[in-house]
C-alpha cells in the first residue's frame, strides 16, 4: 500500500494529464507536445480527455516541439490553435546562419523532413477532401526547389512604431522595419540580418534604411492610431538582371519633409548603381493595412518601373503590380510539368490547330511557353489585373510570339460574355489564386466542354474541393505532381491533369 501523501501526488498528476473537454474553450492557452503534422503545416497534439483523445491542430509547428498555443476554434473532437511561442525546439532542428523570420517557420527543420511531411500530408488531404482514394496511383512525384535558400524574387517589409523584440517578444514604442510578429498584425520585428530567403546584400544592410528613415523625424506607421508616414517597403528582384526594384509606400502627411533624392542615394550606396533597377514612391492614405501599389499614386524616383526576368528562354517584364512566380528557378520546373501535361492531353486528342485557354494567366507566362507547340493554333489568356495583361501583351511582343489574345477581365464574366468559345477549346489551363475558383466561374469553365484541363494550384485544399465538382462533371484526374516552390514554409503547389471521360 502506497503512503497517503504519495497516492495524493499521483492522483494530482493524473488529473493534470487529463483534460476536461468543457474547459478547452476558444481563447484557452495550452502547452502542447506536437506529435505529428497535417496538411498546411499544422502540427498535431493529442490530449487525453474524459471522452477519449482530443486533437489540437497548431499552425506552423512541427513534430517534436513543445509549444504554447491559443485555441481559436473548438469542435466536438478537435480544436484549432494559433502558435504563440515555441517553448522547446524539436531534436532535429538545427542552428541557422540566418535571422529567423515569421514567414519561414520551418527553416531550422531539415529540408528532407519538410519534403516528406508536405508530400504525405498533401496526399492524405486529397484522399480526405477530394475523395481521391487512388491518389498514389496517379502521383508522379515531388518536385523540389532547385534552391533552398535565397530563392525569393519579392519581399514586403513593414514599418511600425511598435517594435517586438526578437526572442523575448517584448513590445516597445520604437521605429521598426522588418516583419510582423507571427500571429498578429501590429508589432514588427526588426530585420537586422539576412533572412536566407531573399537578397543577402540588401537584407544585411536593411538596418541602414531603417536608420535613415528614423532620422528624418517622420513617424513609422502607428497601428493603434492608423497614422504615420512610413508604411511599407516592397522589393522585387530579377535573377536574370541581378537587380532590385524598390517601392517605398508612405502616407502623404509629411511628404514635403521627405528627401526622396537622399533615399535614392542611400539605395545606390547599399547596392551599387548596377544592382538598383529602379525606385518608386507610392502614396497610401487609407487606414487599411494593405500595400496598395496603385500606378496612379506612384512616382518614379529613379531608373525603370519594371524589371526583366527570364524563364525557359523567354523574357518577361514585371511591374510592381504584376503577379509573377516568387521562385523563378522552381517555376521553370512547375511550368515544364504543366506544359508536359498539356502536350500529353493534346497528343491524346489527336487534333491539329487546337485552341487553348489560359485562365488566371497573370503576365502570360504559360500561354507564351505553350505557343511553341505546333499543334496550337490560338491561345486565349484572361486575367482580372489590367496591369498584368498589359505586361503579358508586351512580353509576347518582346518574345516575338503571335497567336495569343489577352483579355483583362474577370474569368466568370468573360466566359459568360464570350459563349462562342464553347466546344472550341481543346485544353484549358487554370492557375487561380489561393482561394481557388469561385463556383460560378468553375461552372462556366465546365460549360466550355474542353476535353482536357491542366489545373495548377497554390492551395491544394481548394483544388481538392474543385476536383469533386470536376469529377461530377465527368472529368477524371489522371496525373498529379507536387511542386515545392516555398521551402521552409507550409506551402506546396500541385499540378493535375484532368481528362473528360
Amino acid at each position: 500500500m502506497w503512503p497517503a501523501a504519495l497516492r495524493a501526488c499521483c492522483i494530482q498528476i493524473a488529473i493534470k494529464k487529463t483534460y476536461k473537454t468543457a474547459k478547452l474553450k476558444k481563447g484557452t492557452t495550452l502547452e502542447l507536445d506536437i506529435v505529428d503534422m497535417a496538411f498546411g503545416g499544422k502540427g498535431i497534439a493529442k490530449l487525453p480527455t474524459e471522452n477519449g483523445e482530443f486533437i489540437v491542430f497548431v499552425n506552423n509547428s512541427i513534430p517534436g516541439q513543445k509549444v504554447a498555443a491559443r485555441i481559436t476554434k473548438k469542435k466536438k473532437r478537435f480544436a484549432e490553435a494559433k502558435l504563440i511561442k515555441v517553448l522547446q525546439p524539436a531534436a532535429e532542428e538545427t542552428e541557422l546562419p540566418y535571422q529567423r523570420i515569421p514567414g519561414a517557420p520551418f527553416a531550422a527543420w531539415p529540408i528532407e523532413k519538410q519534403r516528406t511531411a508536405k508530400e504525405q500530408s498533401t496526399l492524405e488531404m486529397f484522399k480526405r477532401l477530394g475523395e481521391w482514394e487512388n491518389v498514389e496511383e496517379v502521383f508522379e512525384g515531388y518536385i523540389a526547389s532547385p534552391k533552398s535558400w535565397h530563392y525569393r524574387n519579392k519581399m514586403e517589409y513593414s514599418f511600425s512604431s511598435l517594435r517586438s523584440e526578437l526572442g523575448t517578444e517584448e513590445e516597445s514604442w520604437d521605429f521598426a522595419l522588418g516583419f510582423k510578429r507571427r500571429g498578429q498584425w501590429w508589432a514588427v520585428e526588426n530585420l537586422d540580418a539576412d533572412s536566407g530567403l531573399f537578397d543577402e546584400q540588401l537584407e544585411s544592410q536593411l538596418f541602414r534604411i531603417r536608420e535613415f528613415c528614423e532620422k528624418t523625424g517622420l513617424p513609422a506607421w502607428d497601428p493603434a492610431k492608423s497614422e504615420g508616414f512610413f508604411r511599407f517597403l516592397v522589393v522585387r528582384k530579377s535573377f536574370a538582371q541581378d537587380a532590385l526594384l524598390f517601392n517605398l509606400v508612405t502616407t502623404s502627411k509629411g511628404l514635403d519633409q521627405f528627401d526622396q533624392a537622399a533615399f535614392v542615394d542611400l539605395l545606390k550606396d547599399i547596392l551599387g548603381e548596377d544592382r538598383l533597377a529602379g525606385v518608386l514612391h507610392s502614396l497610401n492614405d487609407e487606414v487599411g493595412d494593405a500595400v496598395k501599389q496603385l500606378p496612379e499614386n506612384q512616382k518614379l524616383l529613379y531608373g525603370e518601373p519594371k524589371v526583366v526576368e527570364e524563364l525557359l528562354g523567354l523574357s518577361f517584364e514585371i511591374s510592381m503590380q504584376s503577379f509573377f512566380q516568387t521562385n523563378p528557378a522552381c517555376a521553370e520546373l512547375l511550368y515544364q510539368r504543366a506544359i508536359a501535361y498539356a502536350e500529353e492531353a493534346m497528343a491524346k486528342l489527336g487534333q491539329e490547330d487546337l485552341w487553348v485557354m489560359d485562365l488566371f494567366c497573370g503576365t502570360g507566362t504559360i500561354a507564351q511557353l505553350l505557343s511553341r507547340s505546333p499543334k496550337i493554333q490560338k491561345i486565349i489568356g484572361v486575367d482580372i489585373v489590367p496591369e498584368a495583361i498589359e505586361d503579358a501583351a508586351k512580353n509576347a511582343a518582346r518574345n516575338n510570339i503571335e497567336g495569343i489574345e489577352f483579355y483583362a477581365a474577370d474569368v466568370r464574366k468573360f466566359l459568360w460574355e464570350y459563349p462562342q468559345f464553347k466546344q472550341k477549346i481543346g485544353v484549358i489551363v487554370l492557375d487561380p489564386p489561393r482561394g481557388g475558383i469561385v463556383p460560378k466561374a468553375l461552372k462556366r469553365v465546365i460549360e466550355l466542354e474542353a476535353p482536357a484541363i491542366v489545373y495548377i494550384s497554390c492551395n491544394p485544399a481548394t483544388q481538392a474541393r474543385d476536383s469533386l465538382v470536376l469529377k461530377e462533371a465527368g472529368y477524371e484526374a489522371v496525373k498529379l505532381s507536387l511542386v515545392d516552390q516555398f521551402p521552409h514554409t507550409s506551402h506546396i503547389e500541385s499540378v493535375i491533369l484532368y481528362l473528360k471521360k
